[in-house]
């Protein structure tokens, strides 16, 4: 897949590593959290809200390792592990994750919340590069790069 070699191998490089810290971080935090005794277990606690609970726990956990397995990939792909080609097959793709449904976690205690948001949204942001970088190369000239982007190809051609 030609698209991420369209991009700054130097930004490329920061990017991924930027959010591979922040990924694995928060991939600690979630541990560590849903490890714990949360809930209360030797409270009586409803059955719905822990199932609840643990299905969320289980959303957070995946989201993290689609994101984490994807960034691999990329930096995989830095290192010449992966070829341009291979990095276009499904199985180095971002993978599919479950939303959240807000009205279900409100109750949750303020560090589920913290964990299940922050997640969801490092996951959007991934998905994001990942779909603006397979723009990037669908448009051999960058064109569809952005303002900053157009600006360097009209200053080029300017010069």
């Amino acid at each position: 897949m030609r698209y991420a070699a369209s991009l700054d191998p130097g930004l490329h490089r920061r990017l991924v590593d930027g959010l591979y810290l922040e990924a694995m971080m928060m991939a600690d935090e979630a541990r560590a959290y849903f490890d714990g005794d949360v809930l209360g277990r030797g409270e009586a606690v409803d059955p719905l809200r822990r199932v609840s609970f643990a299905c969320e726990s289980l959303k957070v956990t995946t989201r993290l390792m689609h994101v984490i397995a994807w960034l691999l990939s990329q930096r995989a792909w830095q290192r010449g592990e992966i070829s341009d080609a291979d990095l276009g097959d499904e199985k180095y793709r971002l993978g599919r994750a479950s939303l959240t449904d807000a009205t279900l976690t409100e109750g949750f205690p303020f560090e589920a919340r913290a964990l299940i948001e922050g997640s969801q949204d490092l996951y959007d942001r991934v998905a994001r590069l990942e779909d603006r970088l397979g723009h990037m190369g669908n448009d051999p000239k960058g064109h569809d790069a952005g303002p900053a982007r157009a600006l360097l190809d009209r200053l080029n051609t300017a010069f």
